[in-house]
Formats: structure tokens, C-alpha cells, sequence
């Protein structure tokens, strides 16, 4: 289990280990806000509610303006893991471009592709196939991006993650 961490002004921080979360409540550094229903965490003296999100006590700043690294894993979760050239099941990233005649590791020269599209596309440009891209490749916008770990969302941090976005 993880836990959405807030801060002081209900901005989205981070996403830790429950371990982390309980540790931070129990220092009280943070109070919980969120907690999972019927699945309490037991220790030899006590049973604690398993926090799914919970709130600093102290603001943290949320720093802003620094773009999302490109990464192989990024590049499937922006598309979808769904090829840009015929909207199969992708496994692989392609370059726009091809590096070989000076395309960059950029949000904006790479598409998730499928293994067979990326081995007939081979070094050439889209254009030069006559494919055409299903959607122009751009840099990730939104909260989920912005905030460490929240790739994978639990339903009951849809309603932080919608406040700060």
C-alpha cells in the first residue's frame, strides 16, 4: 500500500510507503486524512488505521517549473502504452527522428511504438514511410507528473490530485 502525502496547503507532495506514512503520523508530523477502511495495520500493543493520505503539519513548498525527465517508462505512460503509428499495444520507443541524423531524446522527438513498427520504421522519418503520427509527442503536463511516485493512483486521491491540478 502507498499513501498520497499533502501539505500544509492540501498540495500534493509525494507518494511513500504506508511504513513511512504511519511513522510520520505517529512523530505527528502529519495527521492522516484518508484512511483505508478494513484494513488496520496491528502492531504487538495497538491497531492503527492504514493511512491513504495524510497532511503535514508544517507547509512544504511545492517546487514548480521543472520539467519532467524523459525516460523509456515515461514515454509508454504518456501514450498510453499504445503505438503512435498504428494504436497497437507498445512495448518500445522510437524516435521521431532518428538519432542517427540528429534527433534528440526529447518529449517531442519520442513516441511509444510497437515492436513492429519500430523494426519497419528502422531509420527513417514517418514522412518518408507515408505514416502519419497519431498525435503530436509533447512533454507531460498535469499533477500526476508533477508529483514523485503517483504513476499509479489510488481512487481515493482523485479528488487531492483534481484540487491541485
Amino acid at each position: 500500500m502507498r499513501t498520497l502525502v499533502l501539505n500544509a496547503g492540501y498540495e500534493p507532495l509525494a507518494v511513500v510507503s504506508f511504513k513511512r506514512a504511519l511513522m510520520l503520523v505517529m512523530s505527528r508530523k502529519a495527521s492522516v486524512v484518508e484512511c483505508v477502511d478494513g484494513d488496520p495495520v496491528r502492531s504487538a500493543t495497538k491497531e492503527h488505521d492504514r493511512p491513504a493520505v495524510i497532511l503535514l503539519t508544517r507547509y512544504v513548498r511545492v517546487p514548480r517549473g521543472r520539467a519532467v525527465p524523459v525516460s523509456r517508462r515515461g514515454v509508454l505512460r504518456r501514450d498510453g502504452h499504445r503505438c503512435a503509428y498504428c494504436g497497437r499495444p507498445a512495448t518500445t520507443i522510437d524516435h521521431v527522428l532518428p538519432r542517427s541524423r540528429g534527433g534528440k531524446d526529447s518529449w517531442e522527438n519520442l513516441v511509444a511504438a510497437c515492436v513492429k513498427c519500430n523494426n519497419v520504421k528502422s531509420d527513417r522519418t514517418p514522412q518518408e514511410m507515408g505514416w502519419e503520427l497519431r498525435f503530436p509527442p509533447a512533454p507531460p503536463r498535469g499533477t500526476a507528473w508533477s508529483v514523485r511516485g503517483a504513476d499509479r493512483t489510488d481512487p481515493s486521491w482523485t479528488p487531492y490530485l483534481e484540487m491541485a491540478a
